[in-house]
């Protein structure tokens, strides 16, 4: 849409703006802080026709200073140009052609990796990334093991930036998949290779222990008892030890916790601390062993999502069935499904019946009936029934594809938490390093501790800073929590939406297809004057048989429901916004409002504008059926009766809003273009605390900005058509997220299944998210403080400051895959 910009009359002619949605313009940009946005905009402020560029909110239409969006799907390109030298379609053109440009220029890609090291560790893979020649821009997410990567594709390609990766210590997703089974020897070796940190923390430990024990009581000489400590050592700090080595072989050196804690044991040796020296070895490799093992958890419940579909698929080709690749199946094949088997395809039913397990795509419980016509996922699970599906998506576009990319995104972005703590680190790391070296060199000269004293209290506090609690607890709960909502149907997409979400007070839901059904129905059926209740729908659907008007196929459907005859009708005269006339039989027939008879001269009898005023306050449009006396008579009839029609709530609606205030939600509102009279009657059957009502798509959107002072709002919509106002909410929950990839890019969360009754289950898992996530910020701080105090006063050694460390990173890990198993049942 074209406007003035709201220049001073003299520039008004030579200053007009438009503005497009973001996502078309640059599709492949996942957040607005992402380099392409600015990269296009000074592409096109390079024109001298083009006045400025910048990014507003979606529907808003005069931003208010600092109101930028804080999402892709809630932002528009506004461009502001000289009418007198390019017109709306030049400009628009120009912004197509640009953001194009941007877009073949510059890559995104996000890259799966296997890397078993600390948490450093991913900073040094993203430190190699970043430097690569190309990349512009490196997000590497340790605990996800997952890599995202913006390059310029004229420099470099995804191949160089996996090999850049396995520079670094990684393995890709390619480089761990074999080609065929493996042997025996070539799964033990894989099984080796996975477990390897914890063999070598086993077989430490196993030392460490044997040490122990001969010099406490067996007798052995000092020098087996050490001999068997070095062993430990070895064990305990391969992995650190070349980890360093290989940085220093490439030019590199990473000052990181992992050779800290080297340091600290090669500090307990000098000191003749052997024992306490291998038993920090022990416990550190051990810790991070457990850590990954528990991290790889979270990380398989979200892998387990491409493993859904089958690889292959049975394709009807040329009268005969042959089994191919997945990846060979095109659009407007035809494939066989037969019982039990798991669907490999999105498409529609062409032939044949059968209850269909939607529930690792939509989160439904029950199984769903599929008939021809119906739409059928990838991933579902057939029932007793052999199908024949049209597909009707490639691999790649599947529903499923969708989901696991948008699940694989998410990944790499970080919460508001994660963000403080990252900040966190890296102002306390340093000052952490810095009161180290004091602590061995002032007490010595000012306090007269001895140099041992003071170097091994050093050593204790450079363990006990360690912020590996700090720098997990976050990002293993986001893991979890979008794990687990996507296997219940529920796509979180990102970890600052998880946290939002569990911070709403406010709900704001459209109300035609959210909260109820979104087609008419007939409610009502009011018989008069001795009429039968079969008749009177009877009648009333003949003469709607030949109407396309929606409140007509509402009577058609209540009358083939209910097994009535519908034959056919006379001519059918139709009075606009009134109501129909026809015959049966010889005998007039009018269906249609009350208007239509008091405009004729008729007066309805008491009786009918009762019954009309009755429904009608309930909300229900109303048709009345009068019917002519006798064919060909003098125009004297009868009036059959009065049907009240709506638009129903879905089933279980009252239940699902009453399970969000238990879940904490304090005000519920709808927000619908319908009149106030049909908002308040679906108000009152469900329970909703507000209406507004008469909304157009803009006003719901200043509607939102006016409950987002009562607290944090969340808006539910079908994600196309309320998307201005998701876009407004601080969360945007669409419906239906299965069925349309328009949802899908849209909201902030995306309901797969088109049933409201998996928001509470949202919205509970978000706040228990938050919650964890609060409770692991507080015991990583905690015992961060506690054992900073404790080593420093000598109260607590090495080998105390290990056990608690690693015990604290273990209890947030622990503690954030509590949401693997989160059921709000």
């Amino acid at each position: 849409m074209e406007h003035s910009s709201g220049a001073p009359a003299s520039q008004e002619l030579r200053d007009r703006s438009v503005r497009l949605n973001l996502p078309l313009v640059l599709p492949e940009v996942g957040e607005l802080q992402d380099a392409c946005v600015a990269r296009l905009i000074r592409l096109l402020e390079r024109r001298e026709e083009v006045l400025r560029v910048h990014v507003v909110r979606a529907g808003e239409a005069d931003p208010a200073p600092g109101a930028e969006p804080q999402a892709v799907g809630e932002a528009q390109l506004c461009l502001h140009y000289d009418p007198e030298r390019l017109t709306l379609a030049q400009i628009t053109a120009l912004a197509q052609a640009s953001g194009a440009e941007v877009t073949n220029r510059y890559g995104h890609e996000v890259i799966p990796f296997e890397l078993v090291g600390s948490e450093d560790d991913g900073q040094r893979v993203e430190s190699d990334l970043s430097r690569l020649p190309g990349v512009t821009a490196a997000s590497v997410n340790l605990a996800a093991q997952v890599a995202r990567v913006e390059y310029d594709r004229r420099r470099t390609d995804r191949a160089t930036i996996e090999e850049r990766l396995r520079a670094s210590g990684a393995r890709t997703v390619s480089d761990a998949a074999p080609s065929e089974p493996e042997s025996e020897p070539a799964a033990a070796a894989g099984w080796y290779q996975r477990n390897r940190e914890l063999v070598w923390s086993l077989v430490a430990g196993t030392l460490t222990a044997t040490g122990w024990i001969a010099g406490r009581f067996l007798g052995a000489p000092p020098a087996v008892s050490v001999a068997l400590f070095v062993g430990a050592y070895f064990f305990g700090a391969r992995d650190n030890v070349g980890h360093f080595l290989w940085d220093l072989r490439r030019g590199r050196f990473h000052f990181n916790i992992d050779l800290l804690m080297v340091v600290a044991a090669l500090g307990a040796a000098i000191l003749g601390a052997w024992l306490e020296g291998a038993l920090l070895l022990f416990l550190f490799s051990m810790g991070h062993a457990l850590e990954h093992y528990a991290l790889g958890r979270a990380r398989h419940a979200i892998a387990a999502l491409a493993e859904l579909a089958p690889q292959v698929a049975i394709v009807v080709r040329a009268g005969r069935e042959e089994e191919v690749p997945i990846a060979e199946v095109r659009i407007g094949d035809r494939v066989v499904v037969k019982p039990a088997e798991r669907i490999a395809v999105d498409g529609k039913v062409s032939e044949g019946r059968s209850g269909v397990n939607q529930a690792p795509i939509t989160g439904e419980s029950v199984p769903v009936d599929k008939v021809p016509g119906d739409p059928v996922f990838a991933g579902s699970v057939n029932g007793e029934g052999a199908l024949i599906i049209d597909v009707t998506a490639a691999v790649g576009d599947r529903t499923l594809d969708r989901v696991i990319k948008l699940v694989a995104e998410a990944q790499t972005q970080k919460a508001p938490t994660q963000q403080f703590t990252d900040k966190f680190e890296r102002i306390f790391v340093p000052l952490v390093l810095i009161g180290d070296a004091l602590l061995i060199v002032v007490p010595p000269l000012l306090l007269g501790w001895t140099w041992a004293e003071s170097f091994y209290r050093a050593m204790a506090v450079l363990v006990a800073a360690s912020p590996c609690a700090l720098a997990l607890g976050t990002p293993a709960a986001v893991l979890a929590g979008i794990a687990q909502a996507a296997r219940k149907g529920v796509l979180i997409k990102g970890g600052a939406h998880l946290e939002a979400l569990g911070g709403v007070k406010v709900l704001a839901l459209d109300k035609t297809g959210t909260i109820t059904k979104g087609e008419p129905a007939v409610t009502d059926v009011v018989p008069l004057g001795g009429t039968s209740a079969s008749d009177l729908l009877a009648t009333a659907a003949v003469v709607e048989r030949r109407s396309q008007h929606p409140l007509a196929k509402a009577v058609i459907r209540a009358a083939e429901a209910r097994s009535l005859p519908v034959p056919e009708a006379g001519e059918l005269e139709s009075v606009t916004g009134r109501g129909i006339r026809s015959t049966i039989g010889g005998r007039r027939v009018e269906v249609g409002r009350l208007l239509m008879f008091e405009e004729s001269g008729v007066a309805p009898p008491v009786g009918v504008r009762e019954a009309v005023a009755k429904l009608e306050a309930g909300g229900r449009t109303t048709m009345v059926v009068w019917r002519e006396s006798a064919a060909g008579g003098d125009g004297s009839g009868e009036w059959l009766g009065v049907l009240g029609i709506a638009d129903e709530a879905r089933s279980g609606v009252g239940e699902t809003l009453a399970e969000l205030r238990r879940a904490g939600i304090e005000r519920i509102v709808m927000l619908t273009g319908d009149n106030a009279g049909v908002g308040n009657a679906v108000a009152r059957s469900v329970g909703i605390d507000e209406v507004r009502a008469g909304l157009l798509p803009e006003d719901k959107v200043t509607a939102i900005q006016e409950l987002a002072q009562q607290g944090r709002v969340a808006m539910v919509g079908d994600g196309v058509n309320d998307a201005p106002a998701l876009a407004h909410a601080a969360v945007g929950i669409a419906m239906g997220g299965a069925g349309t990839a328009a949802a899908l890019e849209t909201a902030d969360v995306a309901l797969m299944g088109d049933d409201l009754g998996r928001l509470p289950f949202a919205i509970g898992l978000s706040r228990k998210a938050r919650a964890i996530i609060q409770q692991n910020l507080a015991v990583s701080l905690g015992v961060i403080v506690l054992l900073l105090v404790a080593t420093g006063v000598g109260a607590a050694g090495i080998g105390t400051a290990v056990v608690v460390h690693e015990g604290s990173t273990l209890v947030v890990i622990a503690n954030a895959l509590r949401l693997l198993v989160y059921d709000r049942k």
